[in-house]
């Protein structure tokens, strides 16, 4: 990759803070936030308010400048799917050099004011977190394998881990816990948008799991997530100790889990009728799958200050 200005509309001066502001992928990170603020809240030690700000404004500045490094990366890319085109880097409303050191300045600030005010331990882990999306997810996995979306599942994963730690000092099984929930949520989220961009990630030449191994596949391995998260996001409600989550986050995590296999049964036995299939299941799953997240790590917030 180059550092040369996309030549299809020359790009305006100086960059508008609202272009900067979509580099960070703002809908993706009101979910990295959440899920951290969540991991926050539910550890069993309590932060002072100032610090849990910092905490996390750390983490959303660690994924802006990860999402914003992952968009100058693929600008060219972008620029050939209908899905992104109109992001500033392919729509030429912001030049690429500005873009990577928007992005290097926020994920250097994130870990450095992270150790310094919270701790080092949940600033090494961001740090982790950032490489792990911004290098080896987006630079080496997703033009390379079919399992992109898989390995590089564990970038979406760490907030909760972060939250967790920044208020605890130390790793644990719940947080653990809370990444593997995340990490298995991934490949069926993903893989059903993808099943109704396909066209735009062929066209690029990115092999995302419909391109190479085809819908069928696509289908089976979503439904088989599906299966393994069930019981995985129950598992806080067995653990045992101070880290046990009750029934309230119990009760919740069977419904979600069960509801979010349900629609990927759905889409694992269905057939497309053709290129002019509204694919309305996949799509379905896709917006459930965001609101399942929400929900799930929401239970886990309540049943922290809910006894029952």
């Amino acid at each position: 990759m180059t550092d040369a200005p996309l030549t299809r509309t020359a790009p305006a001066l100086p960059a508008d803070w609202r272009d900067l502001f979509a580099l960070t992928k703002p809908r993706v990170m009101s979910l990295v936030i959440f899920t951290g603020l969540c991991g926050l809240i539910a550890a069993p030690e309590r932060i002072h308010p100032v610090l849990a700000f910092t905490a996390i404004l750390c983490i959303a500045m660690g994924a802006g400048g990860a999402a914003a490094l992952n968009q100058w990366w693929e600008a060219d890319l972008d620029a050939g799917m209908k899905r992104t085109a109109k992001r500033p880097l392919p729509q030429g409303r912001l030049d690429r050099t500005t873009a990577r050191d928007f992005a290097g300045v926020l994920c250097g600030a994130s870990v450095f004011l992270m150790g310094f005010a919270v701790g080092w331990l949940a600033a090494a882990i961001l740090a982790v977190s950032i490489v792990y999306y911004a290098v080896i997810y987006t630079i080496w996995l997703k033009p390379r394998t079919p399992q992109n979306i898989v390995i590089g599942g564990g970038a979406g994963a760490f907030p909760p881990l972060i939250g967790w730690v920044a208020a605890t000092g130390h790793v644990s099984a719940m947080p653990i816990v809370l990444f593997a929930i995340i990490f298995f949520w991934t490949p069926p989220h993903f893989w059903a948008l993808a099943l109704f961009v396909k066209s735009d990630y062929a066209k690029v030449g990115i092999p995302m799991m419909p391109v190479v191994a085809g819908e069928k596949s696509t289908r089976r391995q979503i439904l088989i997530y599906a299966v393994l998260l069930l019981p995985l996001s129950a598992l806080p409600w067995w653990l045992p100790g101070k880290e046990h989550s009750g029934a309230i986050y119990g009760i919740c995590a069977l419904v979600l889990s069960s509801l979010f296999l349900a629609l990927s049964a759905r889409v694992a036995f269905r057939e497309r009728q053709g290129p002019d299939d509204a694919m309305k299941p996949e799509k379905q799953l896709f917006a459930y799958s965001v609101i399942y997240l929400f929900a799930l790590f929401a239970a886990l917030v309540v049943d922290r200050f809910i006894v029952i």
